[in-house]
């Protein structure tokens, strides 16, 4: 799939998903469900200053050589080999690194990489000698490799059964001209108890990304809350540190936040299945930055009849630096 099949592609999800979401929007509220008219109470400046220093955090793993904003490519393996590198002759074209990085091939299930002679390549600190099975991103260790002087990086991810070369620069227009992203006010009427419902062991949800396809994704259970007197569920997947991964749509989707919804991250539920939604915290999938990630979107149970007026807004990437030429 070319880049610009792979922008047609996002850009058609995006627009189904905000039609999908849109068409609800004729029928009649539940009391409540445009966001609340009820006083929110005042946010505390120790609130206040946690989700500043949240969101420094964010911006700055984002911005980070490797964050999500240095995303330059996703190329998919098509065929047995491919020669890739930044001259117009590779099978295999990266915007960013040295003519000839080196020969991908896939052999019984399985990608090696080997480095084009003379090109410095490092895996773990160190020169590559020889080819290297590139482990993918479900498995555990994954290979990362790094080029051009420490500002590239090449990984393999997995999607719907498909294999795909993620490139990374530090010199990524999304990086180097990275601008503000908007948020909502901090609300403390958007930090909101939840049940934590669990489902039987082993149980998994397909969900849909942005780049088409089904991935299988452990589901442990689902979360239940309530907005203004009314009842609210989400499917729920496996976060980082036990926690949970949200992965949701609301009334303000593909209006004043991202078109193909927000994520939200929780601590693990307590002994008795309480746990914590600070909306103040729903972020924009790596979509939203870069043309080349492979976001995972809401199930259809995490679309959600509610203007969650709260987290980060849409992001507006900057216009392309005007040419030279």
């Amino acid at each position: 799939m070319t880049r610009y099949t792979l922008r047609a592609a996002a850009a058609a999800t995006c627009l189904g998903f905000a039609a999908l979401l849109a068409a609800c929007g004729p029928r009649a509220l539940p009391a409540g469900a445009d966001g609340g008219t009820a006083p929110a109470p005042e946010a505390s400046p120790a609130l206040i200053a946690a989700e500043q220093a949240w969101r420094d955090d964010r911006r700055e793993r984002l911005l980070a050589e490797d964050g999500w904003t240095s995303v330059v490519g996703l190329h998919w393996l098509e065929l047995p080999a491919h020669y890739i590198g930044s001259s117009p002759t590779s099978g295999i074209r990266l915007a960013h690194g040295p003519e000839r990085l080196g020969l991908v091939r896939q052999e019984a299930g399985r990608v090696y990489f080997s480095a084009e002679p003379g090109v410095a390549v490092l895996l773990d600190g160190k020169p590559l000698a020889g080819r290297v099975e590139l482990r993918d991103d479900q498995a555990d260790g994954p290979v990362e490799l790094v080029f051009d002087d420490g500002r590239g990086r090449l990984s393999l991810v997995t999607r719907a059964g498909r294999s795909a070369l993620r490139m990374k620069h530090a010199d990524a227009p999304a990086r180097t001209g990275f601008g503000t992203i908007a948020h909502w006010p901090v609300d403390a009427g958007w930090v909101l108890d939840a049940r934590f419902i669990p489902h039987p062991a082993g149980r998994t949800l397909e969900i849909g990304t942005i780049v088409g396809g089904l991935d299988a994704m452990p589901n442990p259970g689902l979360v239940e809350f309530s907005r203004d007197g009314v009842d609210y569920r989400l499917e729920a997947l496996e976060g980082g540190d036990g926690g949970l991964f949200l992965i949701l749509a609301d009334r303000t989707s593909g209006h004043d936040s991202y078109g193909a919804g927000r994520y939200l991250d929780t601590a693990a539920p307590d002994a008795e299945g309480r746990v914590t939604l600070n909306f103040n915290r729903a972020y924009n999938p790596p979509c939203a930055f870069t043309d080349f990630a492979t976001c995972p979107l809401p199930p259809p149970d995490n679309r959600l009849d509610l203007a969650v007026t709260a987290g980060e807004q849409a992001y507006a990437r900057p216009a392309p630096a005007a040419s030279d030429s």
